[in-house]
């Protein structure tokens, strides 16, 4: 049951991601005041503060908030399916294949459309490969999983020092700026929302047997739960979540890691409540912290992934000592 107090830490993140919503319409390179904006949402006009807004704004903070929900759904699931708070989305390579594919693009010439789907193609390879050898011989456990991440993970790893190495200096910084996380060009499509929403609605509908689950698989398995079904079922829906993030954004670091444990820490540990709150409070953090991206040296931008790690590491430590003390 679902207590007033949880219901109230629901409203209070939908009012944090309106609020994330305003500083990022307002924040940028041109200024725009509140009574410019609501001109602008309720009687646009073809100006280029309309222009801006949006061109720019609009669809940038749309794809913030995209990206952040998708990552921090993708951590919550990554967390109960391998049962490791120290769990992200990335652990098991597919940010790395991701990377590949997309620095691939870019040393090719190719960008946009091109660069989105080799990203994809490349964390769908990441999920395979990974997959395969974990599952060799039709035996796999949550540790096979893990170490085959970690492995296929260091494997890309090379594979972008030597795209890094050989490539022009026209070409490092655009590289450098997807592997840090870049929202300048990002949009996102009806696909992005779709994997969204399927991700909200699959989790809650699941929910109970999560709940379940992180008791441990003995004890689920003793309540009903089809352990290796649902281990497979939680692998595939966090790697896509994780690949459609990728696509938006590059790699943005910290957001899955952080945001379940700050909400497990204000009492969100049913994930009926957890797997909403996640996606509101991981998009209201990555609006904001683009926001801050495109203000804080201002002209200039900096890549997103920068702001979310120098928040995102006293933020875990402050998360960890809070969880040693109880």
């Amino acid at each position: 049951m679902i207590s007033s107090k949880h219901l109230l830490l629901l409203a209070m993140l939908i009012l944090l991601a309106m609020i994330s919503f305003l500083l990022s319409l307002l924040s940028g390179s041109v200024d725009l005041s509140l009574g410019q904006l609501l001109r602008e949402l309720f009687q646009p006009q073809n100006d280029l503060a309309g222009q801006v807004l949006r061109e720019i704004r609009i669809p940038r903070a749309l794809a913030a908030f995209t990206t952040g929900g998708l990552l921090a759904l993708a951590g919550v699931i990554m967390q109960v399916l391998l049962r490791n708070p120290l769990a992200d989305p990335y652990i098991l390579g597919i940010s790395g294949g991701a990377a590949v594919g997309a620095l691939s693009a870019i040393l090719l010439g190719l960008g946009g459309w091109w660069m989105s789907n080799a990203a994809f193609a490349g964390a769908l390879l990441s999920v395979v490969l990974v997959f395969g050898i974990a599952n060799k011989f039709g035996r796999w456990s949550v540790t096979r999983l893990l170490l085959t991440g970690v492995v296929i993970s260091a494997g890309w790893g090379a594979v972008i020092n030597v795209l890094l190495t050989s490539s022009s200096s026209n070409n490092v910084q655009s590289m450098l700026f997807w592997l840090m996380g870049d929202l300048s060009q990002s949009r996102v499509g009806f696909g992005h929302l779709t994997v969204l929403l399927a991700g909200i609605l699959g989790g809650l509908y699941l929910s109970r047997s999560l709940n379940v689950l992180v008791r441990g698989e003995l004890v689920a398995a003793s309540l009903g739960v089809n352990i290796k079904a649902m281990r497979l079922l939680l692998y595939l829906s966090a790697s896509l979540l994780t690949a459609t993030a990728v696509t938006i954004a590059g790699s943005v670091g910290f957001v899955g890691l952080i945001i379940p444990h700050m909400l497990r820490l204000l009492g969100a540990r049913d994930h009926r409540l957890l797997l909403p709150c996640s996606v509101l409070l991981g998009g209201s953090f990555l609006v904001i912290a683009d926001a801050l991206a495109r203000t804080i040296i201002a002209p200039q931008q900096l890549p997103v992934g920068v702001v979310t790690a120098i928040i995102g590491v006293p933020s875990f430590l402050v998360i960890l000592r809070s969880s040693i003390k109880k």
